[in-house]
């Protein structure tokens, strides 16, 4: 048995160690939309290290040069977790993959091929064929480094015949992780633990490597799969914070991390995250992504903790446990009667954004007070929500080409609305004025004049933070332009102008984009590892 297998399944108590495979990076990232810039990327990879996540999936080196450069920096900043880089059953990907992460401390290849019918039909691959590819590239990452992880993609739906020689060809090239990925959401619980007890019962050797679980929610049981894979003999759950990931997303590490610790005692099994950092991390991905929390998500949800009912009430101000089976703090939250208002100082908002699970530098608190004190001289109190609102605005340091200086809107109930905006670009004011089919319209047919461009808005979505009239918006724009994604998001208690700062926020991200001569598209063609 090898020793990361004896790490996984031993500890200084009588539980089995889980491993916690994250792949927020990299099938997070897939998510239409969520592209995330370099520095963005090396952020969340530092938060994930320091959380206690076992590997980082950083990335699929081969599919841009800005994933290539990105994977290859984190590889490099890493201090406790294994980095992982992803590659297709090719020797190019996985050259280009070894490149990327060898300088991690803990570097980990992960090459994969499609193993169902429907997926062998795409390279059009006869079964003997395949089984060849796999101890070709399987035998050639072993050569260049000695922690290889292989899947079958597509296992699930893969003829179990087949799955069993497969992996037994991988663990013969040198696979030392062998993951089962249900790459369509199509399985269930009971089929997911059946399937890894199989492999282990059936598969040669199969005890002495350590299988993992990537499950994704097309049928809202990715958790649920995951876990009845562990209760199986499965030591490495695979997942992204938020649930992050193509199509419905995949098993949120949040979910499975939490029920571990809370329902130890049907689950006894550990795992080495530090719980009390998941609430600032769900909160960074989902701003950096641009895909908001639900507000009823599980663990990490704006209501996860709250109680409205009487009888719910009643019951927390009696005994929190009636109604509550984790404590606040537990997920990085905690309570407070820190009022936040205009007279309030440095040291109060650093607490009060300690207690709602952020931990900033020196550097960002001056920010974020900045803005914190413009919106206070606008409302007589700030909400929670307000303060999560506003660290939910990206600052870009090096995508401020574009800047709103004062724009002015006319409203009517006929004829076409207009706008008059001062935009500076490059550091040269411009001017103009245009119309348009309401307020928002007209203030983005402004940006249009002054800041040419083709890109098209895939997605404009407003949220109230608070109730009342001052209460702020908040404002997601996506925009798409010759298949680079971008976001932008932005917070004012004026809607519009709200609006118009998420939007000059995305087009200066594009802009950057551009400038890199798309570097940070995806340039090759690949599908979902599962």
């Amino acid at each position: 048995m090898t020793d990361q297998t004896s790490a996984a399944r031993a500890s200084s108590t009588t539980q089995d160690r889980v491993l916690i495979f994250d792949t927020t990076l990299r099938d997070g990232e897939q998510s239409p939309g969520a592209t995330m810039t370099h520095a963005e990327k090396l952020e969340i990879a530092q938060l994930l290290d320091e959380m206690g996540v076992d590997i980082i999936e950083a990335g699929f080196p081969i599919a841009s040069e800005g994933d290539f450069a990105a994977v290859s920096e984190i590889a490099r900043q890493s201090q406790n977790a294994q980095i992982c880089g992803l590659a297709r059953a090719q020797f190019g990907d996985i050259d280009r993959c070894w490149e990327a992460i060898k300088h991690a401390k803990q570097p980990r290849i992960h090459t994969f091929i499609g193993t169902s019918p429907l997926h062998r039909a795409i390279p059009n691959l006869t079964m003997d064929e395949m089984a060849d590819r796999i101890h070709e590239t399987v035998s050639h990452a072993r050569n260049l480094c000695d922690n290889v992880q292989w899947s079958p993609m597509d296992a699930t739906r893969t003829e179990e015949d087949f799955l069993c020689r497969t992996v037994e060809i991988a663990i013969n090239a040198g696979a030392t992780t062998i993951n089962i990925p249900d790459t369509v959401g199509y399985t269930a619980p009971r089929e997911s633990a059946a399937l890894i007890a199989m492999l282990l019962e059936k598969v040669p050797g199969a005890d002495g490597i350590i299988f993992a679980t990537h499950c994704h929610n097309d049928l809202g049981m990715a958790t649920a799969n995951s876990l009845a894979a562990v209760e199986a003999g499965a030591r490495q759950i695979e997942c992204t914070i938020n649930g992050l990931g193509e199509r419905a997303g995949n098993t949120a590490l949040e979910e499975v991390v939490m029920a571990l610790k809370v329902r130890n005692d049907i689950m006894p099994y550990q795992t080495g995250v530090d719980s009390s950092k998941i609430m600032n991390i769900s909160r960074r991905v989902a701003s950096v992504s641009g895909f908001a929390v639900q507000y009823n998500k599980a663990i990490v949800g704006k209501n996860a903790f709250a109680h409205e009912s009487g009888i719910h009430q009643d019951g927390m101000l009696k005994n929190a446990e009636t109604f509550e089976i984790m404590r606040p703090e537990d997920v990085g939250l905690a309570e407070t009667n820190i009022v936040m208002g205009k007279h309030s100082g440095r040291a109060a908002l650093r607490s009060k954004l300690e207690n709602l699970g952020y931990e900033l530098g020196d550097n960002q608190l001056k920010d974020v007070f900045v803005r914190f004190k413009e919106l206070a001289d606008r409302k007589k109190e700030i909400y929670d929500e307000d303060l999560i609102a506003l660290m939910r605005i990206a600052t870009d340091p090096e995508t401020d080409r574009i800047k709103l200086k004062s724009m002015r809107v006319v409203c009517g109930t006929e004829g076409p609305n207009a706008a008059t905006m001062t935009l500076v670009v490059d550091g040269t004011e411009q001017n103009t004025e245009q119309t348009g089919d309401g307020p928002v319209d007209a203030s983005f047919n402004c940006i249009k004049a002054l800041v040419p461009h083709t890109a098209r808005l895939q997605l404009y979505q407003v949220a109230a933070v608070t109730e009342g009239t001052d209460a702020q918006a908040t404002v997601s724009v996506r925009m798409e332009e010759d298949g680079r994604i971008v976001t932008g998001q932005s917070a004012d208690t004026d809607t519009v102008v709200a609006s118009v700062r998420a939007y000059v926020h995305a087009l200066n991200r594009l802009l950057v984009r551009r400038e890199k001569g798309g570097t940070d598209k995806r340039e090759v063609s690949y599908k979902d590892v599962g």
